[in-house]
């Protein structure tokens, strides 16, 4: 990856913090070249998730006003999106701690980046910008059943910091709310993040026969580590919005009572009990390791 100066790639690392890690998103200092960037990138995501994004994505950004106009001003994407599910954008300089960001999801608010990634990094960045928290993530939370999904996995998180089990939560976040896919009438269907806001990954995660895709286990999830530099080896699919609230809506303290014991699942790994939906060739990691 190339260096690109501080300065260059987030210019509100200096920008006054409140407690809870907001800053002022300062919507008017933004240039022409950043909001043509933004433009540039939903216009390329558009064109790929036509057909690959799951419904309820594709009509969320119509819904939240999403467009090819320039950044979006997080105090007024707001005012839309809390009249539809009651959650709220609010702008932070880079990625909380990790009691602050269930905080905030616990209380129906996203912290997404202000920054938008430099032209340099345009196909891949490691820290999630504004294009990848707003036209990623907040869309869904348009979605009733997802909007309390994800309020329920903020409130889970102290929890699971107090257990000493966080890396087992994150892996949930991960396979779901970051890169999961979701059946549809019409097949396979994206809805993680992490996919949506990468144009490459959208098609090799429903079409190449490379990963794994699996039908989505919880405590199957959480035992598997995850690539966080590359495309995924596995992909987890949920039946739908409702199911994957219904798995995870109890208490997961048994739940990490037993992972505890049981040994960590690498990423290109298939285990007994798997219910595959397609066995992957990994043939594209096996090339990049030769």
């Amino acid at each position: 990856m190339a260096v690109v100066a501080e300065t260059e790639t987030n210019r509100y690392l200096n920008a006054k913090r409140n407690p809870d890690y907001t800053i002022d998103q300062d919507w008017r200092s933004y240039t022409r070249e950043e909001h043509d960037r933004w433009d540039r990138l939903f216009r390329r995501s558009q064109a790929i998730l036509s057909g690959r994004a799951c419904d309820e994505f594709l009509a969320a950004t119509t819904a939240l006003q999403l467009s090819e106009a320039g950044i979006p001003d997080m105090a007024k994407l707001s005012e839309r999106l809390e009249k539809i599910t009651g959650w709220r954008v609010v702008p932070v300089a880079e990625l909380v701690p990790d009691d602050v960001f269930f905080n905030h999801l616990a209380n129906r608010r996203f912290p997404a980046g202000a920054f938008i990634r430099p032209e340099a990094q345009m196909d891949y960045l490691q820290e999630p910008d504004i294009f990848h928290d707003v036209f990623g993530h907040v869309p869904l939370l348009a979605n009733p059943v997802f909007a309390d999904f994800m309020q329920a996995y903020g409130k889970g998180g102290q929890r699971a910091i107090d257990l000493g089990c966080l890396k087992n939560l994150a892996r949930l976040y991960w396979y779901t709310v970051e890169f999961g896919l979701i059946r549809s009438a019409d097949g396979l269907r994206i809805f993680g993040a992490g996919i949506m806001s990468s144009t490459t990954e959208s098609v090799f995660a429903l079409e190449s026969s490379s990963p794994h895709r699996v039908t989505f286990d919880l405590e199957r999830v959480m035992r598997t580590n995850y690539l966080i530099d590359d495309f995924q080896q596995t992909y987890f699919v949920i039946d739908s919005f409702q199911s994957l609230l219904d798995q995870c809506y109890r208490d997961f303290g048994p739940i990490y009572s037993w992972i505890g014991t049981a040994s960590d699942i690498a990423p290109h790994e298939l285990i007994e009990d798997d219910r595959i939906l397609s066995r992957g060739t990994l043939a594209y990691f096996n090339d990049k390791t030769h």
